[in-house]
C-alpha cells in the first residue's frame, strides 16, 4: 500500500532533510513528487514481485558484467531529478561515464542524477495510470529508456524520449536498443505471472 502523504516538502524538507528523513526511515520507501508531496510504501513487496525484481536485476548485471558498460542499481536507489522529485525505480542502469563523474559523497546518497535507463514493475496494488505517468516523467527528466512491465498484461510498455509509448508481449525479444548495447531478453522465460 502506498500512502500519499500531503506534505509540501519544499516547505519541510530540503533535499539534504529527506536524505535525513529516509536514513532514519529505512523501513520506508519514500518517493517525493515535482509538487513535494511524499509517497511512501509501508506494505512489503509480495515474494511474485519480490522474485521477479530480481530477475530483472540478474538479467541486466549479467549483460553489464560481460559488457563494463555502467551501473545497475536495485530498488532502494533513489535519485533527485531536475523537476525537484526524488523517485525510486525498481531497477536503475547508469552509463559508467557518467557513475564516474559522480564524486563519492553524490554515491552515498542520492544524486541529482536521472539513471540512463530503468524499469518499474507494477504490482498488483499499482495504478497502471499512475504509473504510466511515473515513466512520463522519468523521461521528462532525462531517463533515455525506461520499460514499465505489467505482469498481470502480460505486456510491457516502453517509453523513450520524442516517441510514442508503445508495448510488446512477454514473448517478444526486448531490446536495450542504442542506450544498452547488445542487451536483449524475453520476459516469458524469466519472470512468472
Amino acid at each position: 500500500m502506498i500512502i500519499p502523504l500531503n506534505i509540501p516538502v519544499h516547505e519541510f524538507f530540503n533535499d539534504e532533510e529527506l536524505v535525513a528523513f529516509s536514513l532514519a526511515n529505512p523501513e520506508l520507501s519514500i518517493e517525493r513528487d515535482e509538487e513535494g508531496q511524499l509517497f511512501i510504501n509501508m506494505t512489503p513487496t509480495f515474494a511474485i514481485s519480490s522474485s521477479n525484481n530480481s530477475e530483472l536485476i540478474t538479467e541486466l548485471g549479467i549483460w553489464n558484467r560481460k559488457h563494463k558498460a555502467g551501473r545497475v542499481l536495485e530498488s532502494n536507489g533513489g535519485f533527485f531529478l531536475a523537476d525537484s522529485s526524488m523517485r525510486v525505480p525498481d531497477v536503475a542502469w547508469i552509463k559508467l561515464e557518467r557513475w564516474n563523474a559522480l564524486s563519492m559523497s553524490e554515491k552515498k546518497s542520492f544524486p541529482h542524477l536521472a539513471p540512463d535507463f530503468i524499469i518499474e514493475l507494477k504490482s498488483e496494488t499499482d495504478s497502471l495510470a499512475d504509473l504510466q505517468s511515473k515513466m512520463n516523467k522519468w523521461i521528462e527528466n532525462g531517463v533515455r529508456l525506461a520499460w514499465l512491465i505489467c505482469t498481470d498484461q502480460q505486456l510491457t510498455y516502453i517509453f523513450e524520449p520524442g516517441k510514442p509509448t508503445y508495448t510488446l508481449k512477454f514473448e517478444e525479444t526486448l531490446s536495450g536498443g542504442i542506450v544498452l548495447n547488445q542487451f536483449s531478453v524475453r520476459l516469458s522465460d524469466i519472470l512468472e505471472f
